[in-house]
């Protein structure tokens, strides 16, 4: 029990007017000392629990009920610098709901919906991921490409700097579920800041989707195809584009990674800088894996990759949530990518497989890849 409650409860069962009262005089989940973190829930209820997403932990934490009221609460000791996101699992009768916590405002989204968000101490959401009003703005444009390897025409969005010149020539990075990326983690606000701060270099970006990604991301040969013969030799004709493998970036997430990974294992030094965050890097060392049919064709392409890594790229920068289960595969390549003779920078981070991981590690990763002028000056 932690000292708030312990004082709401310090004169026995707390009347109606004194949980109005401690719940106007704090915010929640309520932060005491560096780790302990106390979620609380009112409302009628025969049982609440903390449905979280922190791989190694029950998935389903319960509430205690206060006796005598319809105000419930559960302690976790959460380590300082984490992000967790997770729902409520509110049961009555044979009725279980998920629900967002009515008293954190802090949500965050992704394709399946919102979650409601907890920091604790020393965490937070960084400030160059709000738009700046000083901030120019760089812009989208549709761009279509003609793709022999799909048969079809593919639809690509292109993020052009502020102040773009066609008498310049920029760097291109390409970003698997760009559409993702811009409404789940801010990539368009997150570029116009850093490049704004010169901690970025200006730079095109072509955001891609897949139609059944799937399908097309765990080393697909058409993808493959698509990306390197199709898109960037378009992409390079018609913008002025630097075309120095050097200057050339793959970037995705999850199964984004996978496809990032195999792409430049496919095509050798084409893309010598490497975006990979919380990759499905699924393999085998002996026997079968658990993940399901999905991840056969990942495990056969990472098994495939560790035997003969080959030198796909020259810098990789590898982001992984400390609390996902994929964190032992994507330490694991790590090394692996050494080896092959990459530079490689490995960044843990106190939180899970989620959009607003992948936006807060951008910082990092985009001004090692494609460093600005700010850090070209001091380094």
């Amino acid at each position: 029990m932690t000292l708030a409650i312990h004082r709401l409860l310090a004169g026995g069962s707390p009347s109606p007017e004194a949980i109005d009262a401690f719940l106007a005089e704090h915010s929640f989940p309520l932060a005491e000392g560096r780790t302990t973190m106390t979620f609380v829930y009112r409302g009628e209820a025969d049982a609440v629990y903390l449905q979280h997403f922190i791989y190694g932990l029950p998935t389903a934490q319960p509430f205690t009920r206060v006796e005598g009221t319809d105000l419930w609460y559960h302690v976790l000791e959460l380590p300082p610098g984490s992000r967790m996101q997770y729902k409520l699992k509110v049961v009555r009768g044979d009725e279980e709901r998920l629900i967002l916590d009515p008293l954190n405002d802090e949500q965050a989204r992704d394709p399946y919906g919102a979650n409601s968000v907890c920091h604790s101490p020393g965490a937070g959401r960084p400030a160059w991921t709000h738009p700046d009003p000083e901030a120019r703005p760089g812009t989208l444009r549709p761009f279509t490409v003609d793709s022999d390897a799909f048969g079809e025409a593919r639809a690509v969005q292109v993020y052009l700097p502020a102040r773009f010149r066609a008498s310049r020539r920029y760097p291109l990075l390409v970003v698997h579920d760009g559409s993702d990326y811009l409404r789940y983690s801010d990539l368009k606000t997150v570029l116009d800041n850093l490049i704004h701060r010169l901690e970025v270099a200006p730079l095109v970006v072509a955001l891609s989707d897949a139609r059944e990604r799937l399908e097309e991301y765990p080393d697909n040969p058409r993808h493959a195809r698509f990306v390197s013969e199709e898109l960037v030799p378009r992409l390079e004709a018609e913008l002025p584009l630097l075309g120095d493998p050097a200057a050339r970036g793959l970037m995705g997430a999850s199964f984004g990674g996978v496809a990032s990974l195999a792409c430049a294992w496919r095509y050798p030094r084409r893309f010598d800088r490497l975006l990979l965050q919380s990759g499905s890097f699924v393999f085998t060392d002996i026997g079968d894996h658990d993940r399901g049919p999905v991840f056969d064709p990942v495990v056969r392409f990472m098994n495939a990759f560790r035997e003969a890594p080959g030198r796909p790229s020259d810098k990789v920068f590898v982001g992984c949530g400390t609390y996902e289960r994929l964190i032992y595969e994507n330490r694991s390549l790590v090394p692996l990518l050494q080896d092959a003779g990459m530079a490689v920078r490995f960044v843990e981070t106190r939180d899970g497989h989620n959009w607003a991981n992948w936006r807060d590690q951008l910082r990092e990763a985009l001004s090692w890849l494609f460093p600005g002028p700010l850090w070209m000056v001091y380094e």
